[in-house]
């Protein structure tokens, strides 16, 4: 389906820009880390979204929630939860993703409503986020949902209607249910653009939300092509340098606020480009690199000091397009990506990041997490930060102690790459082992 939600990005990119690795203050090293069960995220969408299927990939589901199905044009109207105006059961449709155990976020997209139809923004916005807080949020009367959005790509908004839309929404759902988490809609740290909001709406408003919001995808070019590159590619000017600079930002201006990456992702389609129109020229990835660079990419996250990460998407239909392929299952279908981030869930989701082994631009990334329960089990995760299909040997000194078990990332149906096993020295101190641009996971016992 034609996702109304779809984005085409007009970023310009700087071929020499410098690529940060890892944003951190005193005050975020100071902040105990997610287990990644709870870090991953992926977005779904109202009643296309299976939760039994994408259980083993995430426990954090995010939906784009458009108001105007709840208020239609009428925004002076009471919404009719738990329905939709439109006669979508949301108790039905969250119950069921609460059923299998998802911590949910809604997104909630006023955008949806011409800005013109809002009769009254402060009172009709303050009105709705009350409804919606008291019918969904954790001690109101359904208790499905953990925490909402204020929008999601509101650019066509100016700046001052979303800084009213903002506070009204956001006083209202505060009324409705204190305990209901807020986030603001994408935010940029410079000038509103198309797609996101500049910070200066919401810097003076720091009680009314919980966490900030930020949308980033590793785009090297745009139009014609849209090609898209891998998570640590230097050239890449704002993949991770936009969320190290909400981070700098947070540490200034909302001390102790999470950030949340609520979308990135990478197309892959089984098709070729179409042979006329906008995307005649697209250029997606492969299956293959997909799902290395998803995993990847939630490594690197995973050190920056951001609390969550939602993967874009959850299903497509193999189209060749901008945001049109970035499923992890192909028509219900697992793709790569789909049993990578089950065995990412298997293998680390009860370990947290606990540092940075070794960097080595180019050539080699060691970062290691620590069990969330029992300090003396940690793990490894290794690969080459590349995107040219790299693979070399390296000697890693120092090792921690005694080496437990070996697992290489699973492309297709759970079967490991085909990648030599690591071998120790005779004295048990440094470690040999084949790299490649696919993780593996290296699980110690401690010294």
């Amino acid at each position: 389906m034609e996702r109304r939600f779809r984005r085409t990005f007009l970023y310009t990119i700087s071929a020499a820009a410098t690529l940060l690795l890892v944003a951190s203050s005193s005050a975020a090293e100071q902040t105990v880390r997610p287990l990644l069960r709870d870090f991953i995220g992926l977005n779904g969408h109202t009643v296309q979204f299976k939760p039994d299927l994408y259980q083993p990939t995430a426990r954090l589901v995010r939906d784009y929630h458009p108001v105007q199905w709840d208020l239609g044009t009428n925004t002076t109207a009471v919404a009719p939860f738990p329905f939709a105006k439109n006669r979508v059961d949301w108790s039905a449709v969250y119950g069921s993703w609460r059923e299998k155990e998802w911590t949910i976020d809604v997104s909630l997209m006023f955008e949806s409503i011409r800005r013109t139809n809002w009769a009254d923004i402060d009172r009709d916005a303050k009105a709705y986020g009350r409804s919606f807080a008291r019918e969904f949020g954790p001690s109101g009367a359904r208790r499905l949902v953990e925490s909402i959005e204020i929008g999601n790509e509101p650019g066509d908004w100016s700046d001052a209607d979303y800084t009213r839309m903002f506070r009204a929404m956001a006083e209202g759902a505060r009324e409705g249910d204190p305990k209901l988490k807020i986030a603001t809609c994408n935010l940029t740290t410079g000038p509103s653009g198309q797609y996101e909001k500049s910070v200066e709406c919401v810097v003076n408003f720091p009680q009314l939300f919980d966490a900030l919001n930020i949308h980033s995808y590793a785009q090297l070019e745009n139009w014609p092509t849209w090609r898209r590159s891998f998570p640590e590619d230097p050239k890449l000017a704002k993949y991770l340098p936009d969320i190290e600079s909400l981070c700098r930002w947070r540490d200034t201006n909302a001390p102790g606020k999470p950030i949340w990456l609520t979308e990135f992702g990478y197309d892959s389609s089984t098709k070729p480009a179409a042979a006329s129109g906008d995307f005649a020229k697209w250029v997606g990835v492969t299956d293959e690199q997909q799902a290395q660079w998803l995993v990847r990419s939630l490594l690197v996250f995973s050190a920056m000091p951001v609390e969550r990460a939602y993967i874009y998407f959850f299903d497509d239909k193999d189209k060749p397009a901008l945001h049109a392929s970035a499923g992890l299952t192909r028509n219900f279908q697992p793709k790569p990506s789909f049993h990578a981030l089950s065995h990412l869930q298997r293998a680390l989701g009860e370990y947290r990041f606990h540092g940075i082994v070794t960097n080595r631009l180019g050539r080699l990334r060691v970062q290691e997490y620590q069990h969330g329960q029992d300090l003396k089990k940690s793990v490894w995760a290794v690969w080459s930060p590349t995107g040219q299909s790299q693979r070399g040997s390296e000697t890693l000194p120092n090792i921690p102690g005694q080496l437990l078990d070996v697992q290489f990332m699973p492309l297709n149906s759970e079967v490991p790459l085909a990648i030599k096993r690591p071998v120790l020295s005779s004295d048990g101190r440094t470690l040999t082992l084949e790299v490649t641009e696919t993780p593996q996971y290296l699980f110690w016992q401690k010294r």
